[in-house]
Parts: structure tokens; C-alpha cells; sequence
């Protein structure tokens, strides 16, 4: 009796430290794993999940929203669930964590973690480097274009999602009566300060206008629901500037700030086309200039997992972008509209 009464100790003390070890809203499958920064040696820890296959699959790198770090569960855990259904590699690195300090919010550091994330997964699994795919929503839309622009020679396909930018304007866009919200001031604590004076090129240089224009044969779909900017903190003309760093014939920007302050699509601009991906949230406009498209569709701050997933799935790196999913697959995980900073 008493050498049974250990043996179920030693099973629950078991049992209790792999439940301990799962990390909160992730599948147990998803492991933790360190990997050393090429810019400043330190270790930056992410989460990864392979495929048990000798064949190289595709990789797909999932971000974390503005405030999030390497552990937010809301998103990623929908991006692993593909992964593992498809027979991706999955890789969802911290960059640095919330967007609150210097080292964060699409800093050089920031950026190296990305590349760094996808250089580890490659030298430790096959992956194909014709399909290195890149997702995130709000901050990680943010992330996801500023990688567009900083590495494009990476990606196969990157799908960004009512992503920020423009940090300048989405500072002044979160005062209120002059004074900083909780968006703006995360701003400042990245920055040192206000981004005025000599601190508006450092916010410049962590915004994705900056360098798009080098993502112009990046496959770059951008999205955003038109309500973002009142339900939600990110106005959708950031994506619509966006498109306008890679596109041959950019959007009138006065059009584009009218569209904002009337939620009217301005005269001229084509209607489109019923997308049955995005389901019960209709496509209200859409516009593809090469490599790009932008779409805004009848939501708020949010991202769509099943037109995202879907249309990256059909990218290849050299190859021109593929914008129709005939024959789309499911997405498992969660419902299919996510959102949050």
C-alpha cells in the first residue's frame, strides 16, 4: 500500500509539472525555445512547432499584437492550429515584447529578432524557402509590413492586418485634449519622448511607410475593417498609405482622408467584387497595384482568418501573387475573426 500511495505521488507530481509547463491558451504540442540574437547576442525566446516530415514544408511566422509578447495565446494559437493541420512550420517570436520600450515597436532589434526567428527555424528544420509566410494583426500588422520593408527578401507572402503605419500620426491620432493615451504613451516610452524635434526620424524609422517601398515584389496583402480608428485604435488609412508606398498609381491621399472622415468610398473608386471568403464581413473596397492589395471590409479592428490562411497558402517566392482562392481550407482553433492590440 504504501509503495502504491508513492507511485501516485510521483504520476501526479508527473502530471502537475507537464501541466505546468503548457503555456496558457496554446496547444501542448507548441514548445518554447531560446534563440541568440545575431544583433546583440542576447537570447529572445519564442514558440515553435514542426512537422515530423522529411520533406521541406512551408514556414509560417506568426506575430504578436502591440501589447503582447511571445506567449499571447489569442492569435497564435489559431496560426499554430494551421500549421499543425497544413504540415507548416510554425515560429512566433517575441521581438523584443510590448511595444513600451526602446528596444520593441520596430526597432532594429525588433526587426533582427524576425529574421533571426526564420534563420534558427531554417538551419534546425527543412523548410522551404520558397514559402516563408508572415502574419499579424494591429501591432503585428504593424511588424508584419515593417518586415515587408526590411527584409523582403525573406517572404513568399506577407498578410497584414489593421496595422499601424505610421507611428507619428498614430501618436497624434491617441491625444487626447493634448494629452497622451495609453497608445501614445507607449509611444513616447519607446521613443524617449514625443515624436517631435529630432525624435520624428527615430519614429520614421520604425514606421512601415519608410521602407515599403523595397517590398514591391513582396506578394503584401493588406487589410483592414472599416470601422478601425472608431471601434478600434487604428484608422484604417494606414493601410490605405500603405498601399501607397508599393503601388504603380497610389491612391489620392485627400481621397483617402476623406474616405476616413465620411466612411464613403470616393467617387471613382471602383466597387468591388463579392469575396465569399470574408464571409458576413463584405469586401467594401479593394484595390491591386503588382504585388499588392489592400481591402477594406465591413468590420472594426480585427483580423480573418480563413481569407488570410488561405490566400497565403498560395504564395511562392519569384512567383507573381495569387489573389483568387478557389478552393479555400478550413481553419481550425477558434472563430474566424480575432482582435486586440
Amino acid at each position: 500500500m504504501h509503495r502504491l500511495a508513492v507511485l501516485c505521488l510521483v504520476f501526479l507530481f508527473i502530471a502537475l509539472s507537464q501541466a505546468q509547463s503548457q503555456l496558457p491558451g496554446w496547444q501542448a504540442e507548441v514548445r518554447e525555445i531560446q534563440i541568440a540574437s545575431t544583433a546583440d547576442q542576447s537570447l529572445q525566446p519564442a514558440l515553435t512547432w514542426s512537422p515530423t516530415t522529411v520533406e521541406a514544408r512551408p514556414l509560417l511566422v506568426g506575430l504578436h499584437t502591440w501589447s503582447g509578447d511571445y506567449r499571447q495565446a489569442a492569435n497564435g494559437r489559431v496560426y499554430a492550429q494551421w500549421c499543425m493541420d497544413q504540415g507548416w512550420h510554425f515560429v512566433y517570436p517575441n521581438f523584443r515584447g510590448p511595444n513600451s520600450t526602446p528596444a520593441a515597436m520596430g526597432s532594429d532589434l525588433a526587426v533582427q529578432d524576425v529574421a533571426d526567428a526564420v534563420a534558427h527555424l531554417q538551419k534546425s528544420e527543412r523548410v522551404d524557402a520558397r514559402r516563408i509566410y508572415l502574419i499579424g494583426v494591429s501591432g503585428g500588422g504593424h511588424m508584419a509590413m515593417q518586415m515587408a520593408g526590411r527584409h523582403p527578401e525573406i517572404w513568399a507572402g506577407v498578410s497584414a492586418w489593421c496595422g499601424i503605419s505610421d507611428i507619428a500620426a498614430w501618436h497624434t491620432e491617441h491625444l487626447k485634449n493634448g494629452m497622451p493615451d495609453n497608445y501614445a504613451r507607449h509611444i513616447e516610452l519607446a521613443l524617449g519622448g514625443a515624436p517631435t524635434g529630432t525624435l520624428l526620424a527615430e519614429a520614421a524609422r520604425r514606421s512601415p511607410l519608410t521602407h515599403l517601398a523595397r517590398a514591391k515584389g513582396v506578394p503584401l496583402d493588406l487589410n483592414h475593417g472599416i470601422h478601425d480608428g472608431r471601434l478600434g485604435s487604428v484608422p484604417f488609412r494606414h493601410s490605405l498609405l500603405a498601399f501607397n508606398q508599393t503601388a504603380a498609381a497610389p491612391l489620392p491621399v485627400a481621397e483617402i482622408l476623406a474616405y476616413y472622415e465620411t466612411q464613403q468610398r470616393p467617387t471613382g473608386w471602383p466597387a468591388p467584387e463579392v469575396d465569399p471568403l470574408y464571409g458576413p464581413k463584405p469586401v467594401l473596397f479593394r484595390q491591386i497595384s503588382g504585388s499588392t492589395r489592400v481591402t477594406l471590409f465591413e468590420g472594426g479592428h480585427e483580423i480573418l482568418y480563413t481569407p488570410s490562411l488561405n490566400w497565403l497558402a498560395l504564395q511562392q517566392k519569384g512567383q507573381p501573387a495569387v489573389w483568387t482562392v478557389a478552393k479555400p481550407m478550413p481553419v481550425g482553433g477558434a472563430a474566424d475573426t480575432k482582435s486586440g492590440l
